[in-house]
């Protein structure tokens, strides 16, 4: 016996959700986070993983300038790299499950990016 999982989506967002996937998957691939923010912005699930992703690219962005300062900068480009590379993992695998994640305080800030 199967049982059915419910969702508190509509119709119309699970179209968006299946319809988005491959453009959401881009959102956690470094620049490529770009192309959906263009291309797809008016799908809700695809917005939403692109401004997540956004907020990643520009995070490792800043670190690579940071990798500069000797030493200090090393430790900080290895960590955010760290930890945005989990969270993009993380976001791969939400975005191939169809679900809307959250990243800690990624989501927060990529919530105040108007597109």
């Amino acid at each position: 016996m199967v049982e059915e999982v419910k969702k508190n989506t509509s119709p119309k967002e699970d179209k968006q959700v299946v319809e988005g996937k491959v453009w959401a998957l881009l959102s956690y691939i470094g620049i490529l986070c770009l192309l959906p923010l263009l291309l797809k912005k008016e799908n809700k699930f695809v917005l939403f993983h692109s401004k997540q992703g956004l907020v990643l690219f520009i995070a490792e962005a800043a670190a690579l300038l940071i990798n500069i300062i000797p030493v200090l900068g090393q430790v900080v480009f290895g960590i955010v790299f760290l930890v945005a590379g989990i969270y993009s993992l993380v976001g791969i695998i939400k975005v191939l499950m169809g679900e809307y994640w959250k990243a800690p305080y990624v989501s927060d800030i990529a919530e105040k990016i108007n597109i």
